[in-house]
C-alpha cells in the first residue's frame, strides 16, 4: 500500500479544517430548510398530517385535512410533530425529519466506506463516499423536500449498511450481534416510516445476493430469532393500537395500500418500465463514469477476482450492487411508479462509486497520470455548460401572464446558479495545476481538492436551482393568500374547499379543509366518517346558511358555479389559484391585506 496515500489527511488536511469543512456542509445542507414554501402534493400533505397530530393530540390514528388517513405509517408524522412541538410549526421543522435522515445517511455512507476499508485508505474512501452522495442531484433535492421517500431510503440504507458492518472479520462475537439487531432495527424503523417495503426490501435483496453467491452461512450470522424479536418490540405497538382503535385499518393498509398498489394501476402512476432509467442518470449524472466502475468492481468481487472484506465468501460490493438492482427491477415491474422510489439506491451506488475513485486515485498519484480525472472533469464542465442551453427555454414557459412571470424570475435564479457553479468549476481545475511535476502525496492533494471542488460546483447549482424555485411554488402554496384569511377562522371554524383538495392551504391556514364534490385521495377517510364533508354543492349551499361564520375557498374556474348559487359571500382574498369568501356579519371585519397577484 502506498504509504504515501495512507497519510493524506494526516499530512494535508487537519483535524481542524476537516471540522470547519463538516460545520460549513451542515449549514449549507439545514441553512435552506426554510426558504422554500411548501408545494403540493407531498411537501403539504405530509406537513399537515404531521400538524393535525401535534394539533389533537392522538398520535395512533393519522387523519389528512381532518380524514382518517391510513396510507402509510406515521414514524415521519410522528418526528415532524416532535419538531413542531419543540420549535413551533413552520416550513424548515415540517422538512427537518428529511433534512436530518438525508444528512444522516451521508455520513453513514462515509463511516461504512471508511470501516470496510479500514486504516487511513478508509478514511479517504469513506471522505470520497460521503462526498459523492451528497453531490448527487437527486439526494440534494430530497434532502430538501418533505416526502417520506427520504426517511425511507435513508433508513432502508442504514439497515444495508448495518448488515456489511456486521459481517466484517476481526470483529468480536458481541459486536457482530449488535450491529445485527442495529439492522433489525432499522428495518422495524422503515416499516413504521412506510409499510412493509421496509422488510420486502431486505429480505428480498438478501434472497437473491444467496442465490448469485451460493454463501447460504451469512443466514447463520443474521441473529434472526433476537432480531425478530427487535422487529416486532419497535413495530408491533402502533400496528395493534391502531388496528384495536380502527378495526378498517388492517384490510386497507395491507391490501389496498401494499398489494393493490403493486399490482394494480390505481393510482394513475404506471409509468414506463424504464421509468427510473433516466432519474438514476440524471440523479447521479457527476459520477456516472465511477459508478460503472463500481459495478464492474463489484461483479469482480462475486467471481472472487477482488475482495474487500475478509470474511471468508463476504462480498460486500457484490451486495451493495445486488441491493441497488433489485430495488431497481422492484420498483420497474410495480404498477405505481414516483420519482422518489427509486432513492434507496443512492446511498449503496456512492459507496460503490466511491471505492473505485479511491482505487483511481491511488493509481493516479502513484503513477503521476491525471488524463482520466482531467476528462472527468471536462465532461463535469461540458455538463454545466450545457445548462446554458435551457435558458431561453425556461424564459418562455407559461402561459398566463403571471406565470410567464414566475419563469422569468425563475430563469434568473437558474443563470445564477450556473454562473456561480461555472465559476467553482474553474477552481477546481486550478487544483491539479502543474500535477506531473509533484510527488505522490501532493498529487493526491490535487486530486482531493479537484474532487471537493467540483462537488461543491454541483452542489452549488442544485441548490440554488431548488430555492429559485419559490418564484413559482410561492403561488401554488397559498401562503400569501392564508395571511389575508386567517384572521376569519377559529378553531370551530368550518373552512370548505370546492371541488378540490388543496395540499397546501390546510398547513398555512393551520386548519382542515371540508370537501365539497370531490374525495379525491380521502376517500377511504370520507367513507368511515360521511357526515364529515358535503356530496355535492348543493348541500355545501345549505351547509353555508345555516353556518355562523363560515369560509370556502374556490379554484378560479369555479367561480361562475359558486356565485350561481346566490349565496351571502363576500371575497376577502384572491390568489393567482383559488379565492376565499366568508360569510358577512353584522361584525367589523377582522383587517387583512389580501394578495393579489401581478396580472403582466
Amino acid at each position: 500500500m502506498n504509504t504515501s496515500f495512507t497519510s493524506l489527511l494526516s499530512a494535508f488536511y487537519t483535524r481542524r479544517f476537516l471540522w470547519l469543512l463538516a460545520a460549513l456542509f451542515t449549514l449549507a445542507w439545514f441553512g435552506v430548510l426554510d426558504y422554500r414554501h411548501l408545494v403540493a402534493s407531498d411537501e403539504g400533505r405530509y406537513g399537515e398530517i404531521a400538524r393535525e397530530m401535534y394539533a389533537t393530540g392522538d398520535w395512533v390514528t393519522p387523519r389528512y385535512n381532518g380524514y382518517k388517513y391510513f396510507e402509510k405509517p406515521p414514524l415521519q408524522g410522528w418526528m415532524t410533530a416532535i419538531a413542531y412541538h419543540l420549535f413551533g410549526v413552520g416550513e424548515w421543522q415540517s422538512r427537518l425529519w428529511t433534512g436530518f435522515t438525508g444528512y444522516f445517511a451521508i455520513l453513514a455512507t462515509g463511516f461504512t466506506a471508511w470501516k470496510l476499508v479500514g486504516g487511513e485508505r478508509g478514511v479517504v474512501a469513506g471522505w470520497i463516499s460521503a462526498i459523492l452522495l451528497a453531490s448527487s442531484p437527486m439526494w440534494s433535492v430530497g434532502g430538501h423536500f418533505n416526502t417520506l421517500d427520504m426517511g425511507l431510503s435513508s433508513i432502508l440504507s442504514c439497515a444495508l449498511f448495518s448488515l456489511i458492518l456486521a459481517q466484517r472479520d476481526h470483529i468480536s462475537i458481541k459486536a457482530r450481534r449488535n450491529w445485527m439487531w442495529l439492522c433489525w432495527v432499522f428495518m422495524a424503523l422503515a416499516v413504521l416510516s412506510k409499510g412493509l417495503i421496509g422488510l420486502v426490501i431486505p429480505g428480498m435483496v438478501l434472497v437473491v445476493y444467496t442465490l448469485t453467491t451460493w454463501n447460504w452461512g451469512l443466514w447463520k450470522r443474521l441473529h434472526l430469532f433476537s432480531g425478530l424479536v427487535v422487529f416486532f418490540l419497535i413495530v408491533s405497538p402502533w400496528f395493534i393500537l391502531v388496528s384495536i382503535k380502527n378495526p378498517e385499518f388492517a384490510h386497507f393498509f395491507f391490501i389496498h395500500e401494499h398489494w393493490d398498489r403493486f399490482t394494480k394501476d390505481g393510482h394513475n402512476r404506471k409509468g414506463h418500465p424504464l421509468y427510473f432509467i433516466p432519474l438514476i442518470l440524471v440523479g447521479f449524472i457527476p459520477w456516472l463514469l465511477q459508478l460503472a466502475q463500481g459495478f464492474m468492481t463489484a461483479w469482480k468481487e462475486r467471481r472472487g477476482e477482488s475482495q474487500v472484506s475478509a470474511v471468508p465468501g463476504f462480498r460486500p460490493l457484490w451486495l451493495a450492487a445486488v441491493w441497488a438492482v433489485m430495488i431497481f427491477l422492484f420498483f420497474s415491474k410495480s404498477q405505481s411508479k414516483l420519482p422518489g422510489y427509486i432513492m434507496p439506491i443512492f446511498p449503496a451506488i456512492s459507496l460503490l462509486a466511491g471505492l473505485a475513485m479511491t482505487n483511481a486515485f491511488e493509481r493516479m498519484s502513484s503513477a503521476g497520470e491525471d488524463r482520466s480525472w482531467k476528462r472527468q472533469m471536462i465532461y463535469m464542465t461540458l455538463l454545466i455548460l450545457a445548462g446554458f442551453i435551457a435558458l431561453p427555454y425556461t424564459y418562455q414557459l407559461g402561459k398566463a401572464p403571471y406565470e410567464q412571470l414566475e419563469y422569468q424570475e425563475y430563469t434568473v435564479w437558474i443563470a445564477v446558479a450556473l454562473v456561480a457553479a461555472l465559476t467553482t468549476m474553474v477552481y477546481a481545475w486550478t487544483a491539479i495545476r502543474g500535477f506531473e511535476h509533484k510527488d505522490p502525496a501532493h498529487r493526491l492533494r490535487q486530486l482531493m481538492d479537484g474532487l471537493l471542488r467540483a462537488a461543491i460546483a454541483f452542489y452549488i447549482l442544485v441548490q440554488i436551482v431548488g430555492l429559485g424555485h419559490d418564484t413559482h411554488g410561492r403561488s401554488i402554496s397559498g401562503a400569501d393568500l392564508a395571511v389575508a384569511v386567517r384572521p376569519y377562522i377559529k378553531d370551530d371554524t368550518p373552512v370548505y374547499s370546492i371541488r378540490m383538495l388543496d395540499h397546501t392551504f390546510p398547513f398555512y391556514i393551520q386548519h382542515p379543509t371540508i370537501m365539497v364534490d370531490m374525495q379525491d385521495e380521502l376517500e377511504f377517510g370520507i367513507h368511515q366518517e360521511p357526515d364529515t364533508w358535503a356530496p355535492k354543492v348543493s348541500d355545501f349551499a345549505i351547509r353555508w346558511q345555516k353556518d355562523t361564520a363560515p369560509v370556502v375557498v374556490v379554484p378560479l374556474q369555479y367561480l361562475d358555479d359558486i356565485a350561481a348559487l346566490h349565496l351571502p359571500m363576500a371575497e376577502v382574498g384572491r390568489d393567482t389559484r383559488r379565492a376565499v369568501f366568508v360569510k358577512p356579519t353584522h361584525q367589523p371585519a377582522p383587517p387583512a391585506q389580501p394578495y393579489t397577484p401581478p396580472v403582466n
